[in-house]
């Protein structure tokens, strides 16, 4: 489950330490592919980055996350792999070399 932080321009999504510390590992992808999700369904806020403490993931945002991107973080936290269906084509390619 997803909630407003502190600030309420964070979320946290509570989970234990070490699934936490893997989640981050790859922390680049995975606010990219949050933010081009929160870019799908026209929200106004933007994952900053991720980090992870004892409370478990946290998410600081520009913005107070509505309901909706509060769904939207969960789903995509929760849920990885059904999110990168959403996703258009040109995200999933490599980039050419140039000869």
């Amino acid at each position: 489950m997803t909630m407003k932080g502190p600030s309420c321009k964070q979320v946290i999504a509570p989970m234990n330490n070490e699934l936490g510390k893997r989640f981050i590992k790859d922390s680049v992808s995975h606010i990219t592919n949050l933010n081009c999700a929160l870019k799908i369904i026209k929200s106004s806020v933007c994952a900053d980055f991720l980090y992870a403490d004892n409370k478990g993931v946290i998410i600081p945002t520009n913005n107070v996350a509505s309901n909706s991107d509060l769904q939207e973080i969960e789903k995509y936290i929760f849920k990885p792999v059904t999110i990168t269906s959403h996703f258009p084509d040109f995200l999933n390619q490599s980039p050419t070399s140039k000869s």
